[in-house]
């Protein structure tokens, strides 16, 4: 079983939106709440981290800057968003691979992380239960996932790059319970102002679409660019936990064995 966008769309996805992705403020805020939160739930800095669904490593990037003790690696299905995240990250170990149909290469990750990610991964995924089974191989037991999905209205380009669903708190949680995690802490953060980024989003409609296609062209770009500089301003005063948030992050646990 496949993600719901095949393999080649995802070639074309970091092909024609890698720029755009790593100077998204909305990217830039989960990093920071994701590293932050990895921060909390660490006794050392000699962790192993995988992150599934690396894009085009910026997240792998944030987390060696800020765990500098850490091994990172990165799974992503794209082989081209496999060497952008390389040659920016040239000290993490990225696999190209699907873990729905794992390579042989991943045999050795079995259990080996102490922290998992998987950052808007799942909103694009045909069954999340069984995705989220098989990222909890890779952890040990007892082990952490830190989870970010959508939450809100979808918007054009959301529908355009394959998202099949948003999530709220009451249906992120039954993901996770159905797949075996232990849920600790779902927040539903990003009010007010993330919402106000993304209210920006879903009224900008498909031509959003073209205008990130256009490649940093026109009056719309040069706009965006301040409005992009605006908003991580603006994020660094979002709630963290609120009733109308809609970045859904949470953070969970595998089992231990005296759990199985």
């Amino acid at each position: 079983m496949m993600n719901h966008i095949e393999f080649d769309n995802w070639e074309d996805h970091w092909n024609n939106y890698a720029n755009s992705a790593e100077t998204n403020p909305a990217q830039r805020y989960r990093h920071q709440l994701v590293v932050r939160l990895i921060k909390k739930h660490n006794d050392d800095n000699c962790i192993r981290i995988l992150d599934i669904g690396s894009g085009q490593g910026d997240l792998c990037a944030a987390l060696q800057e800020s765990l500098p003790n850490s091994e990172v690696v990165g799974l992503e299905l794209s082989a081209i968003g496999v060497r952008i995240s390389q040659q920016k990250v040239p000290k993490v170990t990225f696999i190209t691979a699907d873990i729905l149909d794992p390579p042989d290469v991943l045999d050795k990750y079995a259990e080996w992380a102490t922290h998992a990610v998987c950052s808007e991964v799942l909103e694009h995924v045909d069954d999340p239960v069984l995705f989220l089974q098989r990222v909890k191989t890779y952890l040990e037991p007892d082990g952490y996932l830190f989870l970010t999905v959508p939450g809100g209205k979808m918007s054009s380009f959301d529908h355009h790059i394959g998202h099949i669903r948003h999530f709220t708190r009451n249906l992120i949680e039954e993901v996770l319970k159905a797949a075996g995690f232990h849920v600790e802490t779902i927040y539903r953060a990003g009010f007010p102002f993330f919402n106000l980024y993304r209210l920006v989003v879903i009224l900008r409609g498909r031509k959003l679409i073209e205008d990130v296609k256009s490649g940093n062209k026109g009056f719309w770009a040069s706009l965006s660019t301040v409005t992009m500089k605006f908003f991580n301003m603006l994020f660094n005063f979002n709630l963290l936990g609120s009733p109308f948030g809609w970045q859904v992050i949470v953070v969970a646990r595998k089992p231990g064995t005296c759990n199985h």
